[in-house]
Parts: structure tokens; sequence; C-alpha cells
């Protein structure tokens, strides 16, 4: 495929930058994402969540998001990235601030948080998120439950 070089303005580059995924995206990937494939698993997908498990209501923020993302992927097939995506579309947030709940705040890099997700035994997953919300166990176990009985 041929490349062309183009130049944008300083408010364009900001709005690729806020809807790139670090070290994943590419500027001319998220013209792609936005312009091309307007018909993308996560748009398609935005109703997915209305099956989602119900969550208590003191549950914070980092763990509802986490568990969603979670949910995209083992339970819709959806990519890691997709489904941060789908999320903060979701919660009317920026890719980044759900990248973060996940990644800075359980001391994981993206590609651990992808080896998690990766692994048939999910088991580890859990008892990190156990690990980080230790008032929330319940949560957790309920939830993780509930995937294992649909992934069988």
């Amino acid at each position: 495929m041929k490349y062309y070089k183009i130049e944008v303005d300083e408010e364009v580059f900001e709005y690729l930058k806020n809807k790139a995924e670090p070290f994943v995206d590419t500027p001319n990937s998220v013209l792609r994402r936005e312009l091309i494939n307007t018909d993308n698993k996560a748009e398609k997908s935005i109703g997915t969540l209305s099956s989602f498990p119900d969550l208590s209501e003191g549950i914070p923020t980092a763990l509802k998001q986490t568990l969603e993302v979670i949910f995209l992927v083992k339970e819709k097939g959806m990519s890691r990235s997709e489904a941060t995506k789908l999320v903060a579309t979701r919660h009317h947030v920026a890719t980044q601030t759900v990248l973060d709940k996940y990644c800075r705040q359980l001391d994981k890099k993206a590609y651990e948080i992808d080896r998690l997700l990766g692994d048939s035994n999910i088991n580890n997953f859990k008892n990190l998120l156990n690990q980080k919300f230790t008032n929330h166990k319940i949560d957790i176990n309920d939830f993780f439950e509930k995937l294992s009985r649909n992934m069988n």
C-alpha cells in the first residue's frame, strides 16, 4: 500500500492522540478507524453491556470498568483494545482513563493484562482484583462465577 505524508494542525493532532491507544495505534490506524471503519465491532456492540451482570451500587469505578472490559473480552470475544474503547464510550471518558483503571491501578502493563485475559484460567485475574479491592471480594467472586458458567 502506498503512503502519503500529510500535515495536520495541533487540534487535529490532539484529537488523534485522544483517540489512540498508546503503543498500539498510529495516526494512520486512528484515521482509518475513525473515517473508514464506521461499522466497527465496538460500535455494533454498544448494546452488549445491557446483558452485563449486575454489580453493587458502591463498587469503585476502577473495579467496575475493569470487570466490564473482562466481560467484553471473555464473554463477547472482543479484543482488550476494542473492549476498552467501548467501556470508555459507555462511560463518556477517554480510552486512556479506562486503560489506567486496569493498568496503573493494578500495577500492570497492557501486555500483562492481555496475558491475564488470555489465560484459560481466569482465576489469576480474579485473585489480583481480590487483592486490590479487598472490600469487594463478594462482587468479584460473583462476577467470575457467572463468567465461568457462561464460558463453559
